[in-house]
């Protein structure tokens, strides 16, 4: 049963939910008719904007339906609206020029207050992805293994799956021939960690005390808690490497100054505050990476990761019409669904391309002049990936042998490289 609607007065400078629930934060809301849905904490939540209030309501499911005097609690600690948003702008604004060019146009981002768990898995999927890729992973997972809530327009609604529900022996095998490669094996291992490994509610013992779970105002948090020491355990997690890991502490845990750095921050860092200086290089190690996030921390103050999101937004393709002119476009959810499209169309050109390569290696293997250029293409691919492999904790080395388990083709590839690079 559906709540009647409800209204919080609330500017768009201070929440803006068409660009912060669409900047890679959570890979769960849908719009549909004009109004986000999404499924937190056992309850369909609602929400629809107007310039001067947030409008919300709650659709419980028919068993074991939770208060609805809880929601409203809920949505203020997940939406983090005890945060005075304006006032960081303007100090970030003051502290930093290149901030100050690029606010105006992406007024009200905020971080929100996620479950830890939704988190940790989502940003494993996120490992060499894109949003719209992502965001049909997670929603795979929680079709297949997360309770269900409600249909809206008949779009069936999930809760996020638990540990156990993802931990079980058949998982990592059906969620590869759901396509999720590679990182199948990183959910189902990760899952059985946190819940067989670690002790109950360990992820929260891990979190910021002064951000309490949006669904747990009253938990307890553990012995001493840092960013650096929750950032190091995460490390030990199926999957998750340093990106990974400042994700899931901004974004999860609350510890707002943790600054994830993937490829759209480090060009943010090079091109708009000359980090790295005239190199431009492409690698990147682990110290660069922890380099970045200290500068950003040094300028930004406590609240750097939610800086970091307004700048690393602005870099996105899909808001692209948005930076030039300062409005929330009408085209920019086709615009998205055009992005899909394109990066789908891309993967299967790959596709194409690797299937005529390796019919002609098998034609022409003799050919000096070929296995040089495929030589070269294997070189320049690797360069490619090397930098996001490396935020994400990955060799490459590690990842071609991930991949190659999931598929024939690409394992055959592989062979034939290690071969002529060999001769």
């Amino acid at each position: 049963m559906a709540s009647e609607w409800r209204k919080l007065p609330l500017s768009l400078a201070e929440l803006c939910i068409d660009t912060t629930l669409r900047c890679g934060q959570s890979f769960r809301w849908r719009k549909i008719n004009n109004e986000w849905h999404c499924v937190l904490s056992n309850r369909l939540i609602t929400l629809t904007q107007s310039p001067t209030h947030l409008s919300y309501k709650c659709t419980l499911p028919a068993i074991n339906p939770p208060p609805h005097e809880t929601t409203l609690p809920l949505l203020q600690s997940y939406l983090s609206l005890g945060v005075p948003l304006t006032q960081l702008y303007t100090q970030w604004s003051t502290t930093d020029p290149n901030f100050a060019r690029r606010c105006s146009s992406f007024t009200g981002i905020r971080i929100l207050n996620q479950d830890a768990w939704e988190t940790l898995i989502s940003f494993i999927c996120s490992s060499n992805n894109n949003i719209s890729r992502i965001s049909s992973m997670v929603n795979n997972l929680c079709l297949h293994y997360g309770p269900y809530i409600t249909t809206i327009s008949g779009e069936p609604f999930h809760d996020f799956p638990s540990p156990e529900a993802l931990s079980g022996p058949e998982v990592e095998s059906h969620l590869r021939s759901l396509g999720f490669g590679y990182r199948a094996k990183y959910i189902a291992d990760t899952a059985q960690i946190i819940s067989q490994q670690r002790p109950k509610g360990w992820l929260d013992q891990i979190r910021n005390p002064a951000v309490p779970p949006a669904d747990n105002p009253k938990f307890q948090p553990g012995e001493k808690p840092t960013y650096r020491k929750a950032h190091e355990a995460l490390l030990e997690l199926a999957g998750v490497g340093p990106k990974v890991s400042d994700c899931v502490c901004l974004m999860g845990l609350g510890w707002w100054e943790s600054v994830p750095i993937d490829t759209h921050v480090w060009q943010i860092a090079q091109r708009d505050y000359n980090f790295g200086g005239k190199s431009k290089s492409k690698t990147f190690t682990k110290g660069m990476y922890e380099s970045v996030g200290d500068h950003f921390r040094n300028i930004w103050g406590e609240y750097a990761g939610w800086a970091q999101s307004v700048l690393f937004t602005a870099n996105l393709k899909s808001f692209a019409e948005q930076a030039k002119t300062g409005k929330k476009g009408k085209k920019e959810e086709e615009e998205d669904k055009e992005n899909a499209g394109v990066v789908v169309k891309k993967e299967k050109v790959v596709k194409q391309e690797v299937a005529r390569v390796v019919k002609n290696e098998e034609l022409t293997v003799s050919s000096t002049r070929k296995r040089k250029a495929v030589k070269e293409e294997s070189q320049q691919r690797d360069e490619d990936v090397k930098m996001e492999d490396v935020m994400d904790g990955l060799t490459l080395s590690s990842q071609v042998s991930q991949v190659s388990t999931t598929s024939t083709t690409t394992r055959r590839v592989s062979k034939r490289i290690k071969a002529r690079e060999s001769q």
